[in-house]
């Protein structure tokens, strides 16, 4: 006789548990009585106000933050890993040993999983990079390294901090795709890159008044749900609704693909932003900014732009003989990857450097304001509304808009009480909005804005492009924040490193397309494959004859070691030694990327 078998329900396996979690600083609870799980294979996005608590949930949920009541449970099988951006490196470790601790290069560089990451964040095998100490990197080139050593790794959860500053919108795109292909592995991320939050995210927390609040789906789907939260409490804060009817109604208008996650009804949202007009009416904005600018703004005229000393090779040339034009109220977004020359181009158009060939021509009633990436230095003593009434007491937005210094620190997050705090008390994020906020205040006519969204909350960006959808001007923007860009910017142009400035027709789609064909040729015409199999034997025999030649050094530098060790006190030895050891080092990073060449041809 026959019976069926109903087996039960099989839960997503829950990795991380956390049960009426409370932490306080000072009399301010950042977690009060919270409970939550995080499950395998799940995508979480945090987002809440800068000091909110984002962090702290973060690193409670990684055990690393105690208590002052409640519980963290995580499985006792469950591997996790943390990118952080308070992580202490030993500034004496170099990048190789760093991202696969323990081993030389020779010993993973077959690894594909560690190839795909290391090409997809640091661009490949670049041996000089892996040599470099952590003392010698770049912020961007640390936070690649960070994220390179955490997804080779073999994971359940991986917590990231902020993971897509100083990386460029290329790099953005990458890591999602990464993240979206690792379908075991529980990713919690906290970042106020929305467009990645969007692309990866399939939950949303907000942290708030000690709280964390759910949601279905990611950053468009978490705006339109709050939205129907707000109107089914019927939220008094007139403000904070008009802004979120506002980047509603571009949700739905300017990017539909974003609202495909929810699980929810959103016919409600809809409802709600059903007469809310487009966020900019572009047509005033251009006839404004026309009686403010004229009709030129700035003109490069066959311009070549060149950086760098000169050397044995010569200058670095960025721009080869480039025409463009700049008019008044357009809004262009700059693309390229770190090192195409964006912020160079920018210090051109503004006179900070002039092309080495070609015209560069302003117009005479251009009045600019320049966000650059370095803080200003202000009077530590100075109170925010004092360093902002510094500029001036009120300015003119354009439209009849006129804003008190107060009110526009209000517009950009610094409320009534915030206004009072000395400058030398501020975080490096709020020490940018206040230089973001005096720019303003000096009433501009042409805004430039390099990487503005670093250290900004979402809250703070969303108030920052409403303020910009009323700006009267010309808009330059340089920014890593795909969301930002595609949210302010209604044209785009890409640096791809060919020395030509690129009209981005299709935007950064557009662009990123460009790039991907770009690495495809790359990789065919630099490949050269071994392939008669008497050439197979050849190159076979050399692989082994390197790795042997290898492991002799490798033994000989473990007796170096110990031989310092216990000549530690004759001078004379120890010179010998380390000069030995010099020689034995510099010779196996010589065979090591021999080796490397060899295992390419292979393959």
């Amino acid at each position: 006789m026959s019976e069926t078998v109903h087996l039960p329900h099989m839960a997503i396996r829950n990795l991380i548990s956390v049960e009426t979690a409370t932490k306080s600083y000072g009399e301010r609870p950042l977690l009060d009585g919270v409970s939550l799980g995080v499950g395998a294979g799940e995508r979480i996005a945090v987002v809440g106000r800068n000091g909110a608590g984002k962090t702290t949930l973060l690193h409670a949920l990684a055990g690393l933050e105690p208590l002052d009541s409640g519980r963290v449970t995580i499985g006792s099988d469950v591997a996790l890993g943390l990118v952080s951006q308070a992580e202490v490196v030993d500034p004496d470790q170099t990048v190789g040993h760093y991202i696969v601790p323990g081993q030389d290069v020779h010993e993973w560089a077959t690894s594909a999983r560690i190839r795909e990451v290391l090409t997809g964040l640091l661009g490949g095998f670049d041996e000089a990079l892996l040599l470099r100490t952590f003392a010698r990197l770049s912020g961007g080139e640390r936070r690649r390294v960070q994220l390179a050593r955490a997804l080779i790794a073999d994971l359940d959860v991986l917590l990231l901090d902020e993971p897509t500053n100083h990386l460029d919108v290329e790099v953005v795109a990458w890591l999602a795709d990464y993240l979206k292909a690792q379908s075991k592995l529980a990713v919690v991320i906290v970042t106020h890159d929305r467009w990645f939050l969007d692309e990866l995210c399939e939950r949303t927390w907000e942290v708030v008044g000690g709280a964390v609040e759910e949601y279905e789906g990611g950053y468009s789907a978490f705006v339109l749900a709050k939205a129907e939260r707000f109107r089914q409490a019927s939220a008094s804060e007139a403000r904070r609704q008009n802004l979120m009817r506002k980047e509603l109604a571009w949700l739905r208008r300017g990017a539909p693909a974003r609202t495909t996650k929810p699980k929810f009804r959103i016919e409600a949202a809809n409802e709600l932003i059903s007469n809310e007009p487009p966020p900019r009416d572009s047509v005033e904005l251009l006839s404004f900014a026309g009686s403010r600018l004229g009709k030129t703004v700035y003109e490069l005229n066959d311009a070549t732009l060149t950086v760098g000393q000169e050397n044995a090779d010569g200058p670095i040339e960025l721009l080869d003989h480039c025409t463009w034009n700049i008019g008044p109220g357009d809004r262009i977004g700059i693309i390229g990857s770190n090192g195409a020359g964006k912020t160079s181009l920018i210090r051109l158009l503004v006179g900070e450097v002039a092309p080495s060939k070609g015209a560069m021509k302003t117009g005479v009633t251009v009045k600019v304001a320049y966000l650059s990436q370095h803080l200003e230095e202000l009077n530590p003593k100075w109170r925010v509304l004092e360093a902002v009434e510094h500029v001036a007491s009120r300015v003119d937005l354009g439209k009849g808009r006129e804003l008190s210094a107060s009110q526009l620190c209000e517009s950009l997050g610094f409320n009534s009480d915030a206004q009072w705090t000395q400058v030398g008390d501020l975080s490096g994020g709020e020490r940018r909005r206040l230089q973001l906020t005096r720019l303003l205040m000096n009433g501009p006519n042409v805004l430039i804005l390099d990487e503005p969204t670093n250290d900004f909350d979402v809250e703070t960006l969303t108030a920052l492009e409403d303020l910009l959808d009323g700006f009267a001007g010309t808009l330059l923007v340089i920014s890593h924040d795909r969301y930002f860009l595609e949210r302010v910017c209604d044209d785009f142009v890409g640096l791809y490193g060919d020395r030509k400035l690129s009209s981005l027709t299709g935007g950064i789609d557009e662009y990123l397309a460009v790039r991907r064909s770009q690495g495809s040729n790359t990789k065919s015409a630099s490949s050269k494959p071994v392939t008669s199999a008497a050439d197979q034997r050849v190159a076979a025999k050399a692989i082994t004859r390197t790795e042997r030649q290898i492991e002799k050094l490798d033994k000989r530098e473990h007796e170096i070691h110990a031989e310092l060790v216990e000549h530690a006190t004759n001078f004379e030895s120890i010179a010998t030694l380390n000069a030995e050891l010099l020689e034995l080092q510099a010779t196996r990073v010589s065979l090591e990327n021999l080796w490397l060449e060899l295992t390419e041809a292979m393959a």
